[in-house]
């Protein structure tokens, strides 16, 4: 089962395809450009929709996702843990 996507390989960032993952839970994911498959534990529970770092993101790196910048991270973030705009920011203002 994939539990969620990844578009480019660079990306720093997956994108949560079913309902319910939930801290600890064992997720598989499908690195698209590439055809194949990754896994590892959720360190938070993540609603469907939301982002996932696939990659340890430290305070001020660049976030990758579609092979594009999105912003840059506020607070470190795991891999494994939920994504959003708690811990990113646009890099437009």
């Amino acid at each position: 089962m994939i539990h969620f996507v990844v578009h480019d390989e660079n990306d720093s960032l997956g994108v949560v395809v079913v309902e319910g993952i939930k801290a600890g839970d064992e997720m598989t994911g499908w690195i698209m450009d590439q055809d194949r498959e990754i896994t590892f534990k959720s360190a938070s529970d993540i609603p469907i929709g939301h982002k996932l770092a696939i990659t340890p993101l430290k305070e001020g790196d660049t976030v990758i996702k579609y092979g594009v910048d999105i912003g840059r991270v506020v607070a470190d973030i795991g891999v494994g843990e939920h994504a959003h705009v708690h811990n990113i920011k646009t890099k437009r203002w």
